[in-house]
């Protein structure tokens, strides 16, 4: 093993492991995976996308996309309609269940977020910012 410490990868990947799992425990009390409160906090962002363009903005697999969708519209907290001009699209929306549940997720989630950037000056830091172009930098990068 080497003592030059732990790559990139690996510290991109235990951070994003350390970020979901707080964020599953966090969501829990309101009965949201980590997983579910993307899907609905995105819907709060935007204006009755297709599950294609949810799946483009979260960057989940369509399939997964598709299956949450599924489940969030059984709880009630999604609905998911036909596009008018084309009825192989599903749109989805947030319900009123769905806001009055994402709301409060949405400051949980925030709360967390600040504590995770207290140590580069919080969310509107320089450091953060430029953490923010970096990763932004990475993300762009086609791996596939």
């Amino acid at each position: 093993m080497s003592s030059a410490g732990p790559t990139p990868g690996h510290l991109v990947w235990r951070l994003a492991m350390k970020w979901r799992t707080a964020v599953d425990r966090a969501l829990h009390p309101l009965g949201l995976t980590h997983a579910q409160y993307v899907v609905l906090s995105s819907l709060v962002a935007l204006d009755r996308p297709s599950q294609r363009e949810l799946a483009d903005h979260t960057g989940l697999e369509p399939l997964y996309v598709s299956k949450l969708a599924r489940a969030l519209e059984t709880s009630g907290f999604i609905a998911r309609t036909r596009d008018t001009v084309d009825t192989r699209t599903v749109r989805l929306a947030l319900t009123p269940h769905g806001h009055s549940t994402v709301e409060p997720a949405i400051e949980v989630v925030r709360s967390l977020l600040d504590r995770l950037l207290e140590p580069l000056g919080g969310r509107s830091g320089d450091r953060t910012e430029a953490l923010s172009r970096e990763l932004t930098a990475l993300l762009d990068v086609p791996l596939d």
